[in-house]
């Protein structure tokens, strides 16, 4: 299956911002300045909410295909298994590199944007089905 230019480009920006399968809920400050999670515009501003799956690519990208996820309506898929996440919350500093962020693990299941059956935007997390 030929993917096209823009999907994988997309693909791979979700992964830079969500694949975080060795992320610890204490590494959030790190993890967010090591990946340039904002978009170019607006790198100056701290990104206020970032989740990391901590997961490996392969079994997230299975929420977006018949068997892993269930279609939620408008290109979004709910996970059918529940996902370890670190969720980093901004708690002081509005422009980088002053941004600090407190990190939550949690279980969850993911709801994720999808385009050709593949991920490339972390909607929400859902705690109870």
């Amino acid at each position: 299956m030929k993917v096209k230019t823009n999907c994988f480009s997309n693909y791979q920006k979700f992964l830079n911002q969500h694949l975080g399968p060795h992320v610890s809920e204490h590494a959030c400050d790190k993890e967010i300045r090591k990946r340039d999670t904002l978009p170019l515009e607006r790198q100056m501003a701290a990104k206020k909410i970032n989740t990391f799956i901590q997961a490996n690519k392969n079994d997230i990208k299975v929420v977006c295909g018949r068997n892993g996820g269930t279609p939620q309506g408008n290109n979004l898929f709910k996970s059918n298994q529940p996902f370890p996440v670190v969720t980093c919350k901004l708690k002081s500093g509005q422009r980088h590199p002053n941004c600090q962020y407190r990190g939550k693990k949690s279980t969850r299941y993911i709801v994720l944007g999808c385009d050709q059956e593949w991920p490339v935007h972390y909607e929400e997390g859902i705690i109870n089905v």
